[in-house]
């Protein structure tokens, strides 16, 4: 399985690095302003990529980190016993009904 990932992430790594050599242009962006700036399409791709995953992954890490905190709060209080009541027995039945043929039970 771990050469299945490695080779995976080499073969990612090989088809980025064919498309930064292949696409390396100057690409103007025009910022506020009246602004331009030049810059080379590949690193534009990857600041773009970055700012949209880098906030997610902030956020997804301070829920595991809050998540893990509680879960070691609860295992530090160890194991909750609780009583719970004695369910109510049931009396002798008086009243017994006998099975029959018929769809109806029997009045007694």
């Amino acid at each position: 399985m771990q050469f299945l990932k490695t080779l995976f992430w080499v073969a990612l790594a090989v088809i980025l690095v064919l498309f930064a050599s292949v696409n390396w242009n100057a690409v103007t962006v025009k910022l506020w302003g009246g602004l331009e700036a030049d810059i080379k399409l590949p690193i534009l791709i990857l600041a773009s990529f970055l700012l949209g995953f880098l906030p997610m992954l902030v956020i997804h890490r301070a829920r595991l980190w809050s998540l893990k905190r509680r879960l070691d709060l609860h295992e530090r209080q160890g194991p909750v016993i609780q009583s719970v009541p004695a369910a109510p027995t049931a009396g002798p039945a008086t009243d017994e009904r006998t099975a029959t043929d018929s769809t109806v039970w029997p009045n007694s």
